[in-house]
């Protein structure tokens, strides 16, 4: 499927992209929730090697004959960087955090690795269940972001650009109730393919209307370069959900 090939092309190159990001400003910006990786021992050695393995795994995945090892390095990365967010949960850092905004954005790509690895296995039972595990994780995880929109409805308004119509509040609500319908379709399990691509046509339009466009106007906002790579992701996981034969 054609599609598929696009999507896992878009999954790889922007795990390379937020890989590279990351490994080029080690700072809060950059990192966000994933500096908690620091306080390890050996954190910053640590840090830099899951994002060179998540690196390695965007490569790999373009290539058919390595792309299972690569779906088993990126669901390994991802799984960590989603525990790495636990204790900003447990801190209550933020009202967004409380309920665990950022480990679900990570689970999203774990989700996306999953389905990965359930595009490449050979057992059809096996592919079946990663694959179903993939598509309840990724509703779970788009309720997540709606509730993420629906408690910062005024900081998801000011992302939106002033020049499109009627104005920034009302696409703050619509991509929120967008979120909403997408999880339900996708959890039980009825026109999920097409709310899963749906969902990630409007992360794609993220990329490239928000995030685009204050990268042009402040390139030197690290914090932005992180969103941009983020979302991006994010989009790739869910493409990746999406083209799964069966979930």
């Amino acid at each position: 499927m054609k599609t598929a090939f696009y999507g896992r092309i878009v999954f790889g190159a922007s795990a390379v992209l937020f890989g590279v990001i990351a490994l080029m400003w080690y700072d809060s910006d950059t990192w966000q929730n994933l500096r908690q990786i620091w306080r390890l021992p050996f954190g910053t050695i640590i840090g830099g090697g899951l994002m060179t393995a998540q690196i390695a795994g965007g490569i790999g995945m373009q290539h058919p004959r390595i792309a299972r090892l690569a779906s088993i390095v990126l669901a390994v990365v991802y799984l960590l960087f989603s525990l790495a967010c636990i204790p900003d949960i447990i801190a209550a850092s933020s009202t967004y955090e409380r309920y665990g905004g950022s480990f679900f954005l990570f689970f999203s790509l774990l989700c996306g690795a999953m389905a990965l690895y359930a595009a490449t296995e050979a057992n059809a039972a096996r592919a079946v269940a990663f694959g179903r595990l993939a598509r309840l994780g990724l509703g779970v995880c788009a309720i997540s972001f709606a509730l993420g929109q629906i408690l910062l409805p005024r900081e998801t308004a000011e992302l939106v650009p002033q020049w499109i119509p009627p104005n920034q509040m009302f696409w703050a609500i619509l991509t929120t109730i967008a979120f909403a319908l997408a999880a339900m379709a996708i959890l039980i399990n009825r026109q999920a393919r097409l709310a899963m691509r749906l969902m990630t046509l409007m992360l794609a339009l993220f990329c490239v209307m928000v995030w685009i466009p204050r990268l042009i106007a402040h390139p030197e906002a690290h914090f932005d370069w992180s969103e941009f790579g983020l979302t991006f992701l994010v989009t790739g996981a869910t493409w990746m959900v999406a083209d799964l034969r069966f979930f």
